[in-house]
């Protein structure tokens, strides 16, 4: 199962949009996308990433919340076309999401908390590092059996094939 939203970083030149994709079973930011607007091509580009990285096999459940972003005609084909089932909270129900708000905290405590960006390019660079280099690859996991994401899912695949 696959969970995404958008969160958004201050910067100089204004907002920074980040729309991410959270692997539950892996703890893995599998796609993302940043921009200056908050529009369902952000959303489109970072569902995009995570399928051109990760080549889901059909079935996958794709869970957001109710935004626009994710409601849109567009979007929806997208998730048809990849064989995706699209998961939807109900509304006031954030709890489905809570992995990917996690997520959120993580990177707004551990990176964007104190820092004052001065422009949009600098904020997606510290974005980009802390999630394929810090997050993914090094940050450990409780859950995970303090395994980095990115070795647990190694882990797996190699006992899957043996």
């Amino acid at each position: 199962m696959w969970l995404t939203d958008i969160t958004y970083l201050p910067t100089r030149e204004g907002w920074l949009y980040l729309a991410g994709v959270k692997d539950v079973f892996t703890c893995e930011i599998v796609g993302y996308a940043m921009d200056e607007r908050m529009t369902q091509e952000l959303t489109a580009r970072a569902l995009w990433q995570a399928v051109c990285n990760k080549r889901p096999p059909a079935g996958l459940i794709h869970h957001s919340d109710r935004g626009s972003q994710y409601c849109a005609h567009a979007y929806r084909k997208l998730l048809d076309q990849f064989g995706m089932q699209a998961s939807m909270s109900r509304k006031g129900n954030c709890f489905d999401n809570a992995p990917m708000e996690s997520f959120w905290g993580s990177l707004k405590n551990e990176l964007t908390h104190h820092q004052h960006y001065e422009t949009r390019a600098h904020a997606k660079a510290a974005v980009q590092e802390y999630i394929e280099i810090f997050y993914n690859r090094q940050r450990r996991h409780s859950r995970l059996g303090y395994l980095s994401p990115a070795v647990f899912a190694n882990t797996f695949r190699h006992l899957q094939a043996a």
